[in-house]
């Protein structure tokens, strides 16, 4: 399966490739969720990035802490979010994808356990889905962008969304603590990876086994029916990485669409899966920043690294090295790690929608940053809202500023 699976894995630009056909009334944005403060900062796509409008992602707030104060489980799992996975604060915004036409934006949002789509002429909520069990985490959207697939990271399954109107299309079993879900570029396909457990203190190599069941996914996207599981812990142990966490992080696939680049759980840098082969062929380690502590319970939610991308013509690899406090550009053929720019926290990567820069969320910084992917340097910093983590590309509407009266 993994041979006929090799022509049908997304590219690194599939979360925006409804784009391609878009119409000439749609401006091509770079979304940013501020997940902490339930905002989006919208902004140009590529250029000088400047700011474009907001969005008020959480307008029913009100009525979302009503339901959970009248509830005492939804209260204990509210708090318990606000407490573990968000460092003493509320999860409001973690993913985004634009609705084809430009008009509104699709949001997971991790503490009120649901996916709502917000209008953006109005800042109002055109329909929401309560996913199982009780945290929304990361989504992905169909290369037609009319489904969004969304991970229930509490209930280990994964929710097939009609983007338009909230209706779910179908739905499918995962490892534990479903994350990062990837269309396949023809839309056959989605690709799921499980984490585990991510919030105890047993950070140990020696008690890993205590994190769960952590592996891939992949289903047939019209039935929802597994097709393939991948469990990187025989991977690991092939290759003698007994002590790697077996928990995929973010991850992104070649152009030629035969090899993922993939994070692990604790560690400072990536590894190269081979599809066809089904093996892991390459480990990169990227330099430790000395000043990050050594305590693995310090490092948020386990991920020493959070956050990869690759340039549109494969050659460049772009990785946030989260815990180290810096992003590097690596070159795909030599793995060799370029300028390690200073950043805070930075929690994701993606790519400008000219392919040109490597745009790395800031979330200790507020901010986000492009780093040119040819040179490895810093180009510009832009200001952003509370706590940014996904960045999307997507579109709005030509002549769209912000909601109106905003």
């Amino acid at each position: 399966m993994a041979a006929a699976l090799v022509l049908t894995v997304a590219g690194p630009a599939t979360a925006a490739s409804a784009a391609s056909s878009a119409a000439p009334d749609l401006r091509e944005v770079l979304f940013v969720g501020n997940n902490w403060d339930g905002t989006a900062d919208v902004i140009k796509s590529s250029g000088d990035f400047a700011k474009v409008g907001r969005i008020n992602v959480i307008p029913d707030k009100d009525q979302r802490m009503a339901e959970i104060n009248a509830d005492p489980i939804k209260w204990i799992y509210f708090m318990a979010i606000r407490n573990s996975v968000g460092e003493g604060h509320d999860q409001f915004a973690d993913d985004m994808y634009s609705t084809p036409d430009g008009k509104s934006v699709v949001v997971s949002r991790p503490s009120f356990a649901d996916v709502v789509s917000i209008d953006l002429a109005t800042d109002k909520v055109n329909w929401r889905f309560p996913v199982s069990g009780y945290r929304a985490d990361h989504m992905a959207v169909s290369p037609d962008g009319t489904r969004v697939a969304v991970s229930a990271s509490t209930a280990n399954t994964v929710h097939v969304l009609d983007i338009n109107t909230g209706k779910q299309l179908g739905s499918f079993a995962t490892g534990d603590k479903p994350h990062e879900n990837i269309f396949t570029k023809d839309g056959k396909y989605i690709w799921n990876m499980a984490i585990g457990d991510v919030n105890t203190a047993l950070d140990d190599p020696a008690w890993d086994w205590t994190k769960g069941d952590r592996h891939i996914t992949v289903v047939d996207a019209t039935t929802y029916k597994q097709v393939k599981v991948i469990d990187m812990r025989q991977r690991l142990d092939a290759i003698g990485l007994k002590d790697f966490s077996d928990a995929v992080r973010p991850a992104v696939f070649s152009p030629d669409e035969s090899k993922l680049y993939f994070q692990v759980s604790f560690f400072n840098g990536f590894l190269e899966y081979d599809v066809a082969a089904d093996k892991i062929t390459r480990v990169k380690t990227l330099p430790k920043n000395p000043a990050t502590s050594e305590d693995r319970t310090t490092w948020v939610n386990d991920s020493r690294h959070h956050g990869i991308s690759m340039s549109p013509d494969g050659t460049k690899l772009c990785v946030a090295g989260t815990m180290d406090d810096y992003a590097t550009v690596v070159d795909r053929a030599t793995l060799q790690e370029g300028p390690l720019v200073t950043t805070s926290k930075p929690y994701w990567a993606t790519v400008s929608g000219d392919g040109k820069d490597c745009i790395v969320s800031e979330s200790g910084a507020d901010q986000v940053t492009a780093i040119d992917f040819a040179t490895g340097k810093k180009v510009t910093s832009i200001p952003v809202g509370d706590h940014p983590q996904r960045v999307r590309l997507g579109h709005v509407q030509a002549d769209w500023t912000g909601p109106s009266g905003s």
